[in-house]
């Protein structure tokens, strides 16, 4: 999906941004803050984004001041900053796009969105990812040197191998900020991610957001995830959880409502050019991923073009013989489809050993439950061979490619 790069006033300054905006209508907007002097290119961060954008949402991430690409001083920043940079991006996200619908915030941003959703009347669900409790957690952080901060004001601590200036003004906004008048504020769905695991923010603190937290709320656990969910199947799982979790409160559009196709679009966009892995979108509704074994060069993700073309197969025999059984009131108890797919010889041909003689073969087991006649099972079994996309791949189709912009 196309992204863009977006510029916007902060608090403090220009704030850098990335628009990732669906190739698709756009059904909803989303803003994704992300943690504690890290940027928006974080590989999670990525990841989520663009889950999210081939789900039909447009997604803003952006450097908070003083980091990324920013404008401004860190030194000068504090937690009340960083949620008047974030109320600034959904204000310029509405002007640009439309107003936020979704909030997703990893740690110390997942306690920026808590704060920031009850001022966006707009918002119907929020998203944290390894969020402390109490922003005063990041304390622990720098606990050596604040001693020398109540001394002179300020101190360079080390904070994931980069220096970073922390000053008076930070620690006592960081000590009197609280998530809980927040929390019990918050007119959206909440859906609270963590790893048990966790070495940076204790998982101690998700249970102290979800009992704060009022219902619909909903918690997710990352398992052995590190706390910037680091490992691509990490960063995946995380972001097909919240796409799917997002769907039930961001409904999408109607099925094939805006569409040519009796069925709907489908949607496919690349996660990665690094990759195989991509998102699919059927009708506005449906989200899926597809991709290529590991030893091909795949993630193993999703299943691969071919297995999706066996899927289809099988559950359109399936439906086929329901329907036949239904209307010929056969006692048909249970279906079951099992499809194989491999390239075999044509039985005709001269140069049997060309790539152009070979033919897709599709071996179909079909498994029939109930009390059953021989000669109801076989009038099933013909039936079978008339299922739509069993004639679709028999017959010559005809592809037509057009490029759009």
């Amino acid at each position: 999906m196309p992204n863009e790069e977006f510029v916007f006033e902060g608090s403090m300054g220009k704030l850098s941004g990335r628009l990732s905006l669906p190739d698709q209508l756009v059904t909803h907007s989303a803003i994704f803050a992300h943690c504690f002097t890290c940027s928006k290119d974080i590989p999670a961060a990525k990841r989520i984004t663009s889950a999210l954008a081939a789900r039909g949402i447009a997604i803003l991430s952006f450097d908070f001041t003083g980091l990324g690409h920013s404008d401004g001083e860190f030194e000068n920043t504090n937690f009340g900053s960083n949620v008047e940079d974030l109320l600034a991006a959904a204000k310029a996200l509405e002007e640009r796009v439309a107003p936020a619908s979704l909030l997703v915030g990893h740690s110390l941003g997942g306690a920026a969105v808590i704060a920031a959703a009850p001022k966006l009347s707009s918002v119907k669900a929020v998203v944290t990812i390894g969020a402390p409790s109490n922003p005063e957690h990041l304390k622990k952080l720098f606990s050596d040197a604040v001693p020398e901060i109540g001394a002179q004001g300020f101190a360079e601590v080390d904070l994931g191998g980069r220096p970073f200036k922390i000053t008076q003004q930070f620690v006592n906004d960081i000590s009197t900020a609280n998530l809980h008048g927040a929390l019990l504020k918050l007119d959206a769905a909440l859906l609270i991610m963590h790893s048990p695991v966790d070495t940076i923010v204790d998982v101690s603190n998700a249970a102290d957001i979800f009992s704060a937290a009022l219902h619909p709320k909903s918690y997710v656990s990352l398992d052995d995830a590190d706390h910037l969910i680091s490992r691509v199947s990490d960063a995946e799982y995380a972001s097909s959880v919240i796409t799917a979790w997002a769907s039930r409160y961001l409904p999408g559009a109607p099925s094939g409502s805006d569409q040519s196709s009796p069925d709907g679009d489908v949607m496919v966009s690349e996660v990665s050019p690094d990759g195989f892995a991509q998102d699919l979108l059927v009708a506005g509704v449906h989200q899926m991923k597809a991709d290529e074994p590991e030893d091909v060069g795949g993630t193993n993700s999703g299943p691969t073009p071919y297995q999706f073309l066996a899927a289809g197969l099988g559950a359109c025999t399936a439906m086929t013989i329901r329907l036949y059984a239904r209307r010929k009131k056969i006692p048909l108890d249970h279906v079951s489809v099992s499809v194989r797919h491999d390239k075999r010889h044509a039985v005709e041909c001269e140069n049997c050993e060309t790539p152009e003689s070979k033919i897709d073969h599709f071996q179909r087991d079909i498994r029939l439950r109930g009390d059953l006649t021989e000669e109801q099972i076989d009038s099933m079994l013909v039936i079978a061979d008339k299922c739509p996309v069993h004639r679709t791949l028999e017959q010559r189709s005809h592809i037509s490619t057009t490029r759009v912009k």
